[in-house]
């Protein structure tokens, strides 16, 4: 029998691969559908739109809860990075998961591994990938992992990580995976800001002057949408709204193809990604938009 721990009501938390896997067989065997919906918790509106959409897509839902630190480099936030299992738990029996996987890093990471799972293109080496050189190599080895743990039939990503989006649907591609892959698109605060865990770290100015993210992406679709082509235009607009805040250091504003992420050219003729790393003090945010001339 599995040694389950009881969360809040009929929500599961599993805390070992093993366990997780054997629970997954079993389940299969009776003819249910998994979803996964894997996170670094702290859970928020955001995480739960997705456990929502896994809910109603499948029978039973998985959510990981896991900080993973193959995917952090060095002077990044590992050690502080927000965790709240009580909150976690709360949130996805709230919208409907069935199970919480919280493994330890010795379980995922035992003293002797020694396996990655890495897209060697130029897809990681764009965007976050630049100054986060060993973030996708993390981000596809553990998201392996818990495809082969959970036996998901299917796993949901949010559009805010799209390159995250983008290097996960080349590896099942590349890898002959068998799962399908859903696109959920970002949720928002009432106020425009995209929701993310890393939201917390900001102070209340920080948090103010962080909305010309979503205001510069917001002008530039409506832009779109009346008739801009021109990507330069387009990037320039929101270079000039985002530079309005003292406090905003811009990392990137970058436009690539979609899910493809190769280069577009100097004109919007295709699905086009358009993402933005900002940072507010020691705070980095993303944001994107997808645009689709057609």
């Amino acid at each position: 029998m599995l040694d389950l721990q009881k969360g809040c009501l009929d929500l599961q938390i599993i805390k070992t691969p093993k366990e997780l896997n054997d629970w997954a067989k079993k389940n299969k065997v009776n003819g249910k559908t998994i979803g996964l919906v894997p996170t670094m918790g702290y859970l928020h509106e955001g995480h739960k739109s997705l456990i929502q959409k896994s809910s109603s897509q499948n029978d039973l839902t998985v959510v990981s809860v896991f900080v993973n630190p193959a995917q952090f480099g060095e002077n990044e936030d590992l050690d502080s990075y927000p965790r709240d299992l009580e909150r976690d738990k709360t949130a996805a029996e709230e919208a409907g998961a069935d199970i919480i996987f919280h493994p330890s890093a010795a379980d995922m990471y035992p003293e002797s591994y020694g396996t990655y799972v890495s897209v060697d293109s130029d897809i990681t080496k764009i965007l976050c990938g630049k100054s986060r050189p060993i973030h996708f190599r993390g981000v596809t080895t553990v998201v392996s992992k818990l495809f082969n743990i959970s036996m998901a039939d299917r796993a949901y990503f949010g559009q805010k990580d799209a390159q995250q989006l983008a290097v996960i649907l080349r590896m099942v591609s590349d890898l002959n995976m068998n799962i399908e892959i859903v696109p959920c698109p970002i949720v928002r605060e009432s106020d425009g800001l995209a929701m993310s865990s890393r939201n917390t770290y900001l102070s209340s100015e920080e948090r103010k002057q962080a909305l010309v993210l979503s205001k510069s992406l917001k002008k530039a679709d409506e832009a779109i949408h009346n008739g801009e082509k021109d990507l330069k235009t387009i990037k320039d607009s929101i270079r000039k709204i985002i530079s309005e805040a003292p406090l905003a250091d811009i990392e990137y504003i970058e436009a690539y193809t979609f899910p493809g992420l190769s280069e577009c050219g100097s004109i919007l003729s295709e699905k086009t990604l358009i993402a933005l790393a900002v940072r507010f003090g020691n705070t980095r945010l993303i944001d994107n938009i997808i645009a689709d001339p057609k």
